[in-house]
């Protein structure tokens, strides 16, 4: 009967918990987002939604399935759904079945749109005998199809966070609040603490733009020749030239973000200018090649 006692604990909400546990999201590359928890007390349940300001979340991956495993394995809003319990035994023969994951359908009471939306509730519970999940760990992975912010709310109809003793989890949502997260192929180049410093910028990414580490800011060439660093590129500098981040950030010129004209993506000075001399070096030494310079940013 172990199987069907998750489903008590998940609906009995005690009164408030002195523990506390913090959600956080973390940028993992590839359009990935890293969903980890951790607490003061053992967790029993989530019940988490998980959006993203612009795409949609395609995959959801890296999370336990079944029961004594050290894990978050039970999924109430699947369970009876694809999981088969032997009506003698009270055992679970296989945890396999095809689509039994931790998103809720959109059709859940108080659930999101689910996979190939901007939004998905999942449901994750742990039942053990001997093999409790530990104090922190990861509950799962999802992958968006663009470049985003990544927040994570609890899910008052599905339960919110419930602690192993049934009362209701305090929970940290501030590591896990408008997270940014790069697009699938993200920066490759030798900066990335300092790509993620200026939000993630999508022209410093070479499969986008391979010609922005160059003096190429707006990915377009120009004229007969094509000059791939021009008098666009030019205005684009001009117009961020000596400015903090704070200063540009958002800030654009023909559409094109000024951050693009951070050539060599690094700050200068004690200001912190993000397009300076050195980012206007790159400039001049590839000003209206024809068909140049080659597209070869890392």
């Amino acid at each position: 009967m172990k199987k069907f006692f998750l489903a008590l604990v998940v609906v009995l909400l005690a009164t408030p918990a002195w523990a506390s546990v913090a959600i956080s999201v973390t940028d993992i590359g590839d359009g990935k987002a890293a969903i980890d928890y951790s607490g003061t007390e053992l967790v029993r349940a989530f019940a988490l939604d998980i959006t993203v300001d612009v795409g949609t979340i395609e995959a959801i991956s890296d999370f336990a399935v079944g029961d004594d495993n050290n894990g978050y394995g039970i999924f109430p809003a699947n369970f009876s759904r694809y999981i088969t319990v032997d009506a003698t035994t009270g055992e679970v023969s296989d945890w396999a079945a095809e689509g039994y994951t931790p998103v809720a359908a959109a059709d859940d009471p108080g659930a999101l749109g689910g996979l190939g939306t901007n939004g998905i509730t999942i449901e994750m519970g742990s039942l053990y005998d001997t093999a409790a999940p530990p104090l922190e760990g990861r509950l799962c992975v999802i992958t968006c199809s663009e470049a985003c912010k990544v927040t994570v709310t609890t899910n008052a109809t599905r339960g919110n966070v419930v602690l192993e003793d049934a009362s209701e989890a305090t929970v940290d949502l501030s590591g896990a609040t408008d997270v940014q997260i790069g697009g699938v192929g993200g920066y490759t180049g030798p900066q990335p603490d300092e790509w993620q410093a200026v939000g993630n910028p999508d022209c410093w990414i070479a499969s986008i733009n391979a010609r922005q580490c160059k003096g190429d800011a707006d990915g377009v060439s120009q004229g007969k020749q094509q000059y791939w660093v021009s008098t666009n590129d030019l205005d684009v500098l001009i117009a961020a030239w000596n400015k903090s981040f704070a200063e540009i950030d958002g800030q654009t010129v023909g559409g094109v973000p000024l951050i693009c004209a951070d050539f060599d993506h690094l700050s200068q000075g004690k200001q912190k200018y993000r397009v300076s001399t050195n980012d206007l070096d790159i400039l001049i030494a590839n000003w209206q090649v024809a068909d140049g310079p080659a597209p070869d940013c890392p």
